[in-house]
C-alpha cells in the first residue's frame, strides 16, 4: 500500500458514528511506515452518500469516479482511523493526484487543528 491510494476494506463491525461495511478508504499513512510492513495503516474512509450541504465541505472532499473507483465518492476527513492490515481486501482502486492529496493534507490539518 502507498500513501494516496484508494483500497477496498472491511470496516465491520462499526461502533456509534463510525462508518461500517465494506467500502473504499484512502491510505494517508506515510510510505516510510508502509514500506516497513507496519501491521496497521492510517486511513480516511470514503462514502458514496454525497453531501450537498455547504457546511459539510470542510469535512468532505469530493473524489470523482475513475479507474476501479466505480462511484463518485467523498473522503470523510473527520473519520481518521488506523486499521489492521487484515481488513484490506482489494486495491489499489485508484490513486489521488498530487493536487488532490495536497487538498486532503490541508483539510486534514484543519480538522486536527494543526498549522
Amino acid at each position: 500500500m502507498k500513501r494516496g491510494e484508494v483500497w477496498l476494506v472491511n470496516l465491520n463491525p462499526s461502533r456509534g458514528t463510525e462508518p461500517g461495511k465494506v467500502r473504499p478508504v484512502l491510505v494517508i499513512q506515510s510510505d516510510g511506515l508502509n514500506d516497513q510492513q507496519h501491521p496497521s495503516t492510517v486511513i480516511l474512509p470514503l462514502s458514496t452518500r454525497l453531501a450537498d450541504d455547504p457546511a459539510a465541505a470542510p469535512l468532505r472532499l469530493r473524489l470523482p469516479a475513475r479507474e476501479r473507483l466505480e462511484s463518485d465518492s467523498e473522503i470523510l476527513l473527520d473519520q481518521v482511523r488506523a486499521l489492521d492490515n487484515r481488513r484490506f481486501l482489494e486495491g489499489p482502486l485508484t490513486h489521488l493526484t498530487p493536487a488532490e492529496l495536497a487538498q486532503v493534507d490541508r483539510r486534514l490539518r484543519a480538522v486536527l487543528g494543526m498549522p
